[in-house]
C-alpha cells in the first residue's frame, strides 16, 4: 500500500469544464444563470474556469453569449477564467472579454477533424497559427484540446503514435499544455496506459492533462492510471454536464464531484471544497431542470436530506 502511495501524486489541479464543454452541451440557460454559476464555481477553490466559447453562434447557440458572460463575472483573483478560440475572430472577442486564457482544438483522426471542423489534421494546425502568435504578442497562454485519443466514432482505434506525434506539434507550436481528450469515453486503463507511454516519450508529464468521458463508465478507472502515470492535470465537469453527442443518452464529462471524492480518498490535495462544489452543481442542474450525473452529488444530496 505504501509502495502504491508513492506512485500517486500529491496534488492535481482541476481544470474545471462545465461553464463551457458542458453547458454547450445542454439545453440553453440565460446570461444570469451562467453567471451565477461561474460566480459560485470562483468560490469552490478551483483554480481552472473554463468560462466560454467564441464559436460559431448558429451551431452552438448555447454560447453565443460568451462575451456578456467573461466581461460581468465576479473575478476571483486566484482563478485563470479561459476560453474557446477556434479562430482570430474567436481570439479578438476572447481579447475584449479579458480571457485569461485562450484554448484552441484539434484532433487525433483525421475522421473526427473532417466531421468537426471540416478540414485535415494538417490545416487545422495551419488555421491555428495565427491564434497561437496573436496570444503569444498579448502574452495570453494557449491551451490545446487533442480529441479521441482512444478511439474515433468514424476511423475507430486512435494509434498512441499518432497522439503522440500531433500532442508534440501542438506543444511546438506554442501551447503551454495539451489536454488529451477521449471524445466518446470507451478508453479503459490499459488503452489510457498506452497512450499515455507514447506521449510521455515525446512531451514531459507537467505539460499534459486528461480529460475523459464517461461514456462507458471508465472515466474514473482512467483517471487513476494517468495518476499513478504522474499526470497532475485533470479536466472534469460539474454534475457531469456535458453529454456525448456519439451515444445518445449516456453521459459524458466525468464529473468534478466524483473526481474530487476520488482524490481526497486516496490523500491527493485539490484544494477544493466539495460541498461548495456539489451546491454549485445543485444550482445549475436546478437551472436546467436535470438530474446531477454526478453519483457523488446524488449521495451528498442523499445525506442532507436524511440529516434533516
Amino acid at each position: 500500500m505504501e509502495a502504491l502511495q508513492q506512485c500517486l501524486p500529491d496534488k492535481v489541479t482541476l481544470y474545471e469544464v462545465g461553464a463551457r464543454d458542458g453547458l454547450q452541451n445542454e439545453s440553453q440557460v440565460s446570461t444570469q444563470e451562467k453567471i451565477a454559476f461561474i460566480n459560485a464555481l470562483s468560490k469552490t477553490g478551483l483554480t481552472h474556469i473554463e468560462a466560454g466559447a467564441f464559436v460559431s453562434s448558429r451551431r452552438v447557440p448555447q454560447m453565443s453569449d460568451s462575451i456578456a458572460v467573461i466581461q460581468t463575472i465576479d473575478r476571483h483573483p486566484t482563478v485563470t477564467y479561459s476560453a474557446l478560440t477556434p479562430n482570430v475572430r474567436g481570439f479578438e472577442l476572447a481579447l475584449a472579454g479579458h480571457a485569461d486564457e485562450v484554448a484552441i482544438f484539434a484532433s487525433a483522426s483525421e475522421g473526427f477533424s473532417q466531421h468537426n471542423i471540416h478540414c485535415s489534421i494538417a490545416e487545422s494546425l495551419d488555421r491555428f497559427a495565427p491564434v497561437i502568435s496573436l496570444a503569444r504578442l498579448h502574452h495570453i497562454p494557449v491551451r490545446g484540446y487533442l480529441s479521441c485519443v482512444i478511439d474515433c466514432p468514424y476511423d475507430g482505434p486512435t494509434s498512441p503514435t499518432q497522439v503522440a506525434t500531433i500532442a508534440k506539434q501542438l506543444y511546438d507550436m506554442g501551447c503551454y499544455e495539451v489536454s488529451l481528450g477521449d471524445t466518446i469515453g470507451t478508453g479503459t486503463p490499459l488503452k489510457v496506459g498506452q497512450m499515455l507511454d507514447a506521449v510521455l516519450q515525446q512531451l514531459p508529464k507537467h505539460v499534459l492533462a486528461v480529460h475523459f468521458h464517461n461514456t462507458w463508465g471508465q472515466a474514473l478507472p482512467n483517471i487513476y492510471q494517468a495518476l499513478l502515470m504522474g499526470i497532475t492535470t485533470i479536466d472534469s465537469s460539474v454534475a457531469g454536464l456535458g453529454g456525448c453527442p456519439y451515444a445518445p443518452g449516456a453521459s459524458g464529462n466525468v464529473a468534478t464531484e466524483d473526481v474530487v471524492y476520488l482524490c481526497h480518498q486516496l490523500g491527493i490535495e485539490t484544494g477544493v471544497s466539495l460541498p461548495l462544489l456539489a451546491e454549485a452543481g445543485w444550482h445549475i442542474c436546478q437551472a436546467l431542470n436535470i438530474r446531477p450525473r454526478s453519483h457523488v452529488s446524488l449521495a451528498l444530496k442523499a445525506q442532507l436530506k436524511n440529516k434533516r
